[in-house]
């Protein structure tokens, strides 16, 4: 018999964690994600060490902390909204039907949609 055995250890002093004795504790900063496994007296330390930030900072979303870097590499120009997806779903089948090459999911190609709207 093979028995394979892996430890988790902390990445802050080398301590090994026990079973429920801490984890992997995810954070991010300026747009960055990390992860950390700790022991679980240094991840209270890490979020007592956070709690003041965290007490005075708004919550925000994965997708809006990417926009103000989307925003920056665009030019500032705004990229047009894809629509509903009931409005992409009416694309999709009007494409089907009029023998528009397009698939069940994913992006429809800007010829499409134009061609739909012209259709309208």
């Amino acid at each position: 018999m093979k028995r394979i055995t892996t430890e988790l250890v902390d990445d802050l002093d080398g301590t090994i964690i026990g079973q429920g004795d801490g984890g992997t504790v995810s954070f991010g900063l300026d747009g960055k994600h990390y992860e950390i496994d700790l022991t679980s007296a240094n991840a209270a330390q890490l979020r007592e060490a956070l709690a003041p930030f965290i007490a005075k900072a708004r919550s925000a979303s994965s997708a809006r902390a990417a926009a103000p870097a989307a925003r920056a590499s665009s030019g500032g120009r705004k990229r047009a909204s894809a629509g509903s997806s009931a409005e992409t779903q009416a694309i999709r089948e009007w494409a089907q039907a009029n023998g528009y090459p397009v698939g069940d999911r994913g992006r429809i190609a800007a010829e499409i949609r134009e061609a739909y709207a012209a259709a309208k």
